[in-house]
């Protein structure tokens, strides 16, 4: 036992921490730290305005997404018939995604050798970047990531040829929940795996590439079938720009450039000294297990690469920027290279071992304090729109509400991004008749006053 293992072994004794198995460690850790990084939010949580759809279960709002975005398991869900409170929904989904990063982290980790990093690991899946953003689609992305969660939990208690087998279904639901969601698949095969080799590793890529391409039959067959569109037609929001032939995918390469960079930038919320240092801890990450677990270092790396073409060639074919969010994965696979890079690292002694450990515990701290002010950013937006509507009786006429809602103080802090927020945030609260004057000059002309002026509050 090391000396950092002696110790937290005597703090947790008393509480009965000690007793737990490696795999109930993790679990508990990381369920502890999901409901911590989400405290501000857990109560009334941020719902993105083409989430409400799904909080309310109305799936006439989210039909189209079926033929923009192919997301038959989302639409599926919204035509469950019951809506439950959005604090449930919040904390299953983050439940889910603490069981993801449990599940990852302990197949990750093989042996409780250092077993302060299991945990650790967990933790920094966690507070992903990626993620946090993500997260505030959760009564959307809840059946999807109740699929990716559940087959990481696959992964610790099934054979690796049964779980392998399980791949390809996942793979096709995963994709028509989110595009990316195959890559989080994907992840959990590569660090599941117990005889690597390179035979196995193209299997591997193989069956995984087979199962993406099912996945896009099975959503186009359906587009087809509901649209008479065998395919995938973007929304005009995301300004693509389909490339028909080589030469238009060559002049969307810089639409790539643009979101590996955005990925990064936002990764290292906009600080560059910060993408640097993750620049070079992956690199160094990548040599360590070259050197001390060359098959590992290959399969992340490969499972690393093979995500990042696969968005690359998304954006070539679409010319749309990918979003933030869609690099989960890679923030999963940059995790388990750093982490397991450093556990190697701290068996040994002296100035290099230390260095491993100071940086890991860098990036938990950091990223544990930014997610917590992340999800305490939309308290303000929250607390305002629920003392409006709360305090405003019930009306059977519409109540007319003036102003810019994407220019309040509180909604430029939470980042909302149209006006129709206000209109379902009022519905979430019980007032189901709100006009916006700014959207709809039409209904306002001629009444007599406006009931509520944004530019007042």
């Amino acid at each position: 036992m090391t000396h950092v293992d002696h110790i937290q072994s005597k703090i947790a004794r008393p509480i009965g921490v000690a007793k737990l198995g490696y795999p109930q460690l993790i679990a508990c850790v990381a369920l502890l730290a999901v409901l911590c990084v989400s405290l501000p939010n857990l109560a009334d949580p941020m719902i993105r305005f083409d989430d409400y759809p799904a909080y309310f279960a109305d799936p006439t709002h989210f039909y189209m997404k079926t033929l923009s975005e192919g997301r038959w398991v989302n639409y599926w869900w919204h035509l469950r018939g019951f809506v439950t409170p959005s604090w449930v929904n919040f904390a299953l989904y983050q439940v889910l995604w603490a069981a993801f990063a449990a599940s990852v982290a302990y197949s990750a980790m093989r042996s409780d050798q250092e077993r302060m990093f299991g945990p650790i690991l967990a933790v920094i899946i966690i507070v992903a970047p990626p993620a946090t953003m993500i997260s505030l689609w959760f009564n959307t992305l809840l059946p999807g990531l109740g699929l990716v969660a559940l087959y990481a939990v696959l992964g610790v208690v099934l054979s690796q040829s049964l779980h392998r087998a399980l791949l390809p279904p996942f793979v096709i639901a995963g994709f028509m929940a989110y595009t990316t969601y195959p890559l989080l698949l994907l992840t959990v095969c590569l660090v599941c795996t117990k005889q690597r080799s390179l035979k196995d590793l193209a299997g591997l890529i193989v069956l995984f590439v087979l199962s993406f391409s099912a996945a896009l039959m099975v959503a186009y067959g359906l587009n087809y079938h509901a649209h008479g569109v065998f395919g995938i037609q973007l929304s005009d929001w995301r300004e693509a720009n389909g490339a028909a032939n080589i030469g238009d995918a060559i002049s969307n390469f810089p639409v790539a450039l643009d979101s590996f960079r955005t990925f990064l930038s936002n990764s290292s919320y906009a600080f560059p000294p910060v993408a640097v240092f993750h620049l070079l801890m992956l690199a160094i990450s990548i040599g360590v297990l070259a050197r001390n677990s060359a098959s590992e270092a290959l399969y992340l790396g490969g499972g690393l690469l093979l995500g990042l073409v696969f968005i690359t060639l998304q954006c070539l074919k679409t010319g749309a920027v990918a979003p933030n969010r869609a690099f989960v994965f890679a923030w999963v696979i940059y995790a388990i290279l750093v982490v397991r890079a450093a556990q190697i690292l701290c068996s040994q002694e002296g100035l290099v071992s230390r260095l491993a450990k100071n940086s890991v515990f860098l990036i938990l701290g950091l990223y544990v304090m930014q997610t917590f002010v992340q999800y305490s950013s939309y308290r303000d937006w929250q607390i305002q729109t629920r003392n409006i509507f709360e305090r405003t009786p019930y009306l059977a006429q519409p109540l007319f509400v003036n102003g810019d809602v994407v220019n309040m103080t509180s909604a430029k802090k939470a980042n909302i991004q149209d006006p129709l927020a206000l209109v379902f945030r009022a519905q979430q609260l019980g007032v189901s008749n709100v006009v916006l004057c700014s959207s709809d000059t039409s209904e306002c002309e001629g009444t007599v006053e406006v009931q509520i002026n944004l530019d007042d509050l």
